[in-house]
């Protein structure tokens, strides 16, 4: 039998309104902290370091925030009815898919935890009276509570459904034998190949596509996994669908596409990602291109690069420079000095030079500038910098790689 629900008296359901008001508006700094918070749990580390998985966190929290929010200003202090909206139901069917549905429900409870402090801030600063405060606190002790654990079973019996459904059919055996061989799992490669319908001796090349906003549809997906594969000359392809906004694509050639020719297919879906591994061969060719791949993603959503699509080959040195974002802002300091806020023009021109080994005539064709023109810009450049450039050259040249796939930061 389910408990009475108390009902507030006339000023604390005023007082619950407009803190509600306030809750629906919430400062940046709350929310990232409750998103953190959320992802940081030992558990949830497949989660945060997966871009769509983590972004689906962050939009099913907030998402919540916000209903839990909107509800109490409309009827402040009574309990709020679940209602699981196209953030809370997408992010759920993509843990499913993963197998770590159990995971994602760990990011509610963190959540909560998060917003009943904050919620705190906003009580204390609504009323100094003592007895308001307690009935204030009790009610919303309640409400927060019964939100969440309302929310966590409807969210678990969609996830139930969505499990029996996923271990029906030819889409779910070809999910969970890509998941076997990617964990190294023995499995007869006979049996393996007539589950996926995809051969695999001989060369693979891994290409993760995916849409971190969340607003790329099936088909814009399907177009970018149709121009990498045209843009590497594959025939076919083998396709996972790893989510609502992400595939895991195969296909069945020994080198990567170039990165421009991919992101020329992609016209007219900004929000779609391309993500591309090393080639390799064999099964384990199959499992590290993959893992080459999914590093690939990880950096670029690291870095909020504005990339549409990178390879690995190209990144490696970047996506291991980057992997503690807490060092990456000393090393960069340390290495470029007032040459990390020059112009991009300036920047550009010296990493240009290094990689044509200081030959300023080359590095003047290759910008289709004048010889002359290079020498005033690597000039001001040295004035710029900590050490002579023919000290650290090098690291320089790392330092401004880092800085090209970088964008804007959060």
């Amino acid at each position: 039998m389910t408990p009475e629900w108390p009902t507030p008296s006339p000023a604390v359901r005023e007082l619950f309104r407009r803190g509600a008001e306030l809750a629906l508006d919430p400062r940046a700094e709350w929310v990232a902290e409750m998103h953190t918070a959320a992802l940081s749990g030992s558990g949830m580390r497949p989660v945060a370091e997966d871009p769509v998985l983590a972004e689906g966190a962050r939009r099913a929290n907030r998402a919540n925030l916000l209903r839990w929010a909107a509800a109490n200003v409309q009827r402040p202090g009574e309990r709020v009815p679940v209602d699981l909206g196209p953030e809370v139901l997408e992010g759920a069917r993509d843990l499913v898919r993963r197998g770590l549905d159990h995971r994602g429900l760990d990011a509610y409870r963190t959540a909560q935890a998060v917003a009943w402090r904050r919620w705190m801030d906003i009580c204390f600063r609504l009323t100094s009276d003592t007895a308001e405060l307690r009935e204030l606190l009790d009610v919303s002790a309640r409400s927060i509570s019964a939100f969440i654990d309302d929310t966590v079973a409807a969210v678990s019996a969609r996830m139930a459904a969505e499990r029996a459904e996923l271990t029906r059919g030819a889409h779910a055996e070809r999910r969970a034998t890509v998941s076997l061989l990617l964990e190294g799992a023995p499995l007869a490669r006979a049996r393996a190949e007539a589950q996926l319908g995809y051969g695999l001796t001989g060369p693979h090349t891994a290409v993760i596509v995916w849409s971190d906003a969340g607003t790329a549809g099936s088909v814009q997906l399907e177009a970018a996994a149709e121009a990498a594969m045209r843009a590497a000359g594959a025939a076919g392809r083998l396709t996972v669908v790893a989510g609502a906004a992400a595939l895991w694509v195969w296909l069945p050639v020994g080198r990567a596409p170039e990165a421009d020719s991919v992101a020329a297919g992609l016209a007219g879906a900004p929000d779609v990602r391309v993500a591309v591994g090393r080639p390799g061969v064999d099964v384990e060719g199959f499992r590290r291109s993959h893992l080459d791949a999914v590093t690939t993603q990880q950096m670029l959503d690291r870095l909020t690069s504005p990339q549409q699509v990178a390879r690995y080959e190209d990144v490696q040195l970047v996506a291991l420079l980057t992997r503690d974002p807490a060092r990456v802002e000393e090393f960069l300091t340390d290495t470029l000095g007032g040459l990390l806020g020059a112009d991009a023009v300036t920047r550009e021109t010296v990493l240009v030079y290094v990689r044509e080994l200081g030959n300023a005539s080359r590095t003047a064709a290759r910008l289709y500038t004048h010889r002359n023109t290079v020498l005033r810009r690597l000039a001001r450049a040295e004035d710029l910098l900590p050490r002579p450039l023919a000290e650290n050259a090098v690291a320089v040249a790392a330092a401004l790689e880092v800085l090209r796939w970088r964008g804007a930061r959060p």
